[in-house]
């Protein structure tokens, strides 16, 4: 398959990235700048310079690649900052919506002339953007982005039924990377041998829906 991840310099996405290549396909790798882990694999393509808040500079790197069409279309590229009622950083709010709730759009936007009946492109979410699942509270700019780019895969995924494009969106656990600060349950290879084999098995009858790196599907 010949697969695109956005976001693929580190964590989630360098796992992505080393997982796909390793069982043969062709991996293309969009990332801000490569680091000597992704520019070490043997992957496709490495492009840099994609700022995934910016649909010109993803259509600029977009035109970079080798091949005409992609099968799986992975958006990974997120940031984490941590709100409370007391300190309630309304630019940091704003940052978090640009790129974790409008970046996987415009993603899907600079690909569209990519992907065909039969493509997947999957939004890496979280289950902090469910609504019913919150029970803690807190973390206002990460569980409102999320929450919206939630509804925003919704939204994609009903518009692009008669293109005949999957869109299946994810939660990858509570995973040990830069973001978390190293703090989580899991490491990057589980969370991602599980994200894997639910892409490999959901198609056009899973448009729309939100699932678990263990298989769970998640409540809105």
């Amino acid at each position: 398959m010949n697969i695109a991840i956005v976001g693929a310099n580190r964590g989630i996405g360098l796992e992505f990235c080393k997982q796909y290549s390793a069982a043969g396909n062709k991996v293309f790798a969009f990332c801000r700048k490569a680091g000597d882990q992704l520019s070490g694999l043997a992957v496709e393509q490495v492009i840099e310079g994609c700022e995934v808040t910016s649909l010109d500079s993803l259509v600029t790197c977009v035109k970079q690649l080798k091949v005409d069409s992609i099968d799986l279309l992975v958006h990974v590229s997120g940031v984490l900052k941590s709100e409370s009622l007391d300190n309630f950083d309304v630019e940091a709010i704003k940052h978090q919506f640009e790129v974790n709730s409008i970046g996987p759009i415009l993603s899907y936007k600079a690909f569209a002339k990519h992907l065909n009946p039969g493509s997947k492109f999957s939004v890496l979410s979280s289950r902090m953007g469910s609504i019913e699942d919150n029970g803690s509270g807190g973390m206002y700019g990460y569980r409102m982005s999320k929450a919206a780019i939630n509804m925003a895969a919704v939204s994609l995924a009903n518009d692009l039924k008669e293109k005949g494009v999957a869109v299946i969106i994810l939660h990858p656990g509570y995973v040990r990377t830069d973001m978390t600060g190293g703090n989580g349950l899991i490491d990057t290879n589980e969370s991602v041998d599980g994200l894997v084999k639910i892409l490999a098995e959901k198609n056009m009858e899973h448009t729309g829906t939100f699932w678990h790196t263990n298989g769970e599907q998640l409540p809105w």
